[in-house]
C-alpha cells in the first residue's frame, strides 16, 4: 500500500512516526503501513456468498454461502484469536460481508478487544439502520467498491442500478458519520474514468479513495484482458499523482492510496526528484525504507470462509494452513512453512531485475503473488513492475547513497 497524498504531498515525514516508537498498538491507521513490529493487518473473507457477479472477483463470490464456511463459535474464536495475537487491524470483506448473519457481533467483538475493525462493502446492503449500528458498536472506517463511472461500475458489476446504490450507501455512512472511502480497481475498461472518479471525490467530500493495481490470479480470462500494460500502469500513477496534488492545493486533503504495485513508492521517489523536489524526495526514500514494500506474508494476511490462511487475499493458491487446525499465531510463526518464512525475509530470495533494482530495499520486490501467477515462481520478477531498466539500474546507487 503505497500513500500517494503521504508521500507526494508531504502529508507525513520520518519524524511523525517517532512519537509513536513505531509500534502496531500505538499507531494510528494511516500510518500502520510503518510499523515496526509488522503485526498483520489481516482481510477476513468471511462469507463466499455476495449479491453482485463482478467480472474482477478475486474471491469467486457466489449467490449462496460455500457449504464449509465459519460456523458461528469458530468465527468468534477466530476473532479472540487474533486479538490474542496482536493483530491491529480486521478488514471484514467477503463475498459481501454484510451477507454474513453474525457481522455486528464480529466487528463489535474486535472493537472490545482493542482491534480496529474496517468493512469492505459493495454497498448494496447498507442501510441507515445498518450504518447507524456499525457507528454504535465502532467499526472505523468503511469502504465502498466503485469501478468507474455509472454505466462502467454496472457493467463490471453485473447489475443495472449498482452505481447509484453505491453513491447512496455512500451517502448513508455519511448520515451515520461513519468514515467512508472508495475502493477502485484499475482496469483496461475504467482508466479513463480516474480523473471523473476524483471530479466526484470532491464534489462529494469523501475523505479517502485506494487504487487498486488489478492481480490476474489466471483463473478468469477476462483478467487478462483487463490488465493495464506497463505504460498504461505508468500513466494512471502519474494521473493519480497529479489529481491529488490539485486537490492538496485547493486545500482538500484526502488520504489517497494505492495498492499492490510496491513500484508505485519508488516511482513518487522519482518523480519528485524530476521536479526537483529534493527534499522531499528524501523524505519519501526514508519512508518507503521505513515500510519495506511488498509486506505479504509479513504485515498483512488473509483468511478466507473457511478458515484456511493466505498470504494476502489475491494470492489464494498457497495455503499456509487452517485456523480449524492452529492458532493464528502458530500458522502465521510456523517455521517448518518455507514460504512463509521466505516471505519475512524475500528481498533475500527475489531474483532477476528485482534482485539487481537499486529500490529492492523500499520495494521490497513487488508483489509475490503476481510473480507467481505469472510463472509460477513466487521469487521471479514482479511482471507489472513499470520501471525502466534505466530507473532501477544499479547507476542510480550513487543517488541512493548519498541520501543514507
Amino acid at each position: 500500500m503505497i500513500g500517494v497524498s503521504k508521500l507526494y504531498c508531504g502529508v507525513v515525514e520520518p519524524s511523525d512516526l517517532l512519537r509513536y516508537r513505531r509500534l502496531s498498538a500505538e499507531l494510528p491507521s494511516h500510518l500502520l503501513q510503518f510499523s515496526e513490529d509488522k503485526k498483520p493487518v489481516i482481510a477476513w473473507n468471511i462469507t463466499r456468498a455476495c449479491n453482485l457477479s463482478c467480472i474482477h472477483c478475486y474471491a469467486s463470490a457466489t449467490a449462496e454461502p460455500a457449504e464449509d464456511e465459519l460456523n458461528r463459535q469458530e468465527t468468534l474464536a477466530l476473532v479472540q484469536d487474533l486479538a490474542d495475537f496482536g493483530v491491529p487491524v480486521i478488514l471484514f470483506s467477503g463475498g459481501e460481508p454484510l451477507f454474513h448473519p453474525n457481522i455486528f457481533e464480529l466487528v463489535e467483538l474486535a472493537v472490545k478487544n482493542g482491534t480496529r475493525a474496517v468493512l469492505s462493502t459493495n454497498g448494496l446492503l447498507l442501510t441507515d439502520k445498518r450504518a447507524q449500528r456499525l457507528r454504535e458498536i465502532g467499526l472505523s472506517y468503511v469502504g465502498i467498491s466503485l469501478d468507474g463511472l455509472e454505466d462502467r461500475h454496472d457493467h463490471m458489476r453485473g447489475r443495472v442500478g449498482a452505481f447509484k446504490l453505491a453513491m447512496k450507501a455512500i451517502d448513508t455512512a455519511k448520515r451515520a458519520k461513519l468514515k467512508v472511502g472508495l475502493r477502485l480497481t484499475i482496469t483496461k475498461s475504467n482508466q479513463e474514468d480516474i480523473g471523473q472518479i476524483f471530479d466526484l471525490l470532491e464534489d462529494e467530500g469523501i475523505p479517502r479513495i485506494c487504487f487498486y493495481h488489478l492481480v490476474d490470479n489466471g483463473l478468469r480470462p477476462e483478467l487478462a484482458a483487463e490488465t493495464l500494460t506497463l505504460e498504461e500502469t505508468r500513466k494512471a500513477v502519474d494521473l493519480i499523482a497529479h489529481r491529488t496534488r490539485l486537490l492538496y492545493q485547493k486545500g482538500l486533503r484526502p488520504e489517497v492510496l494505492t495498492v499492490d504495485n510496491p513500484a508505485d513508492g519508488p516511482y513518487l521517489y522519482l518523480k519528485l526528484r524530476q521536479e526537483g523536489l529534493f527534499r522531499e524526495a528524501d523524505n519519501v526514500l526514508e519512508l518507503l525504507r521505513l515500510n519495506g514494500g511488498s509486506s505479504s506474508g509479513h504485515g498483512v494476511g488473509s483468511i478466507s470462509w473457511n478458515g484456511l490462511v493466505y498470504p494476502d487475499q489475491f494470492w489464494r493458491t498457497r495455503v499456509l494452513g487452517s485456523i480449524r487446525e492452529k492458532s493464528f499465531e502458530a500458522i502465521w510463526h510456523d517455521s517448518s512453512n518455507d514460504l512463509l518464512m521466505k516471505l519475512k525475509d524475500k528481498k533475500s530470495h527475489v531474483t532477476g531485475r528485482c534482485r539487481e533494482c537499486s529500490f529492492l530495499e523500499m520495494c521490497g520486490g513487488g508483489l509475490r503473488a503476481r510473480a507467481d501467477f505469472a510463472t509460477n515462481d513466487p521469487w521471479a520478477p514482479d511482471p507489472a513492475c513499470y520501471l525502466t531498466d534505466e530507473e532501477i539500474s544499479l547507476n542510480n546507487g550513487s543517488i541512493l547513497a548519498a541520501e543514507m
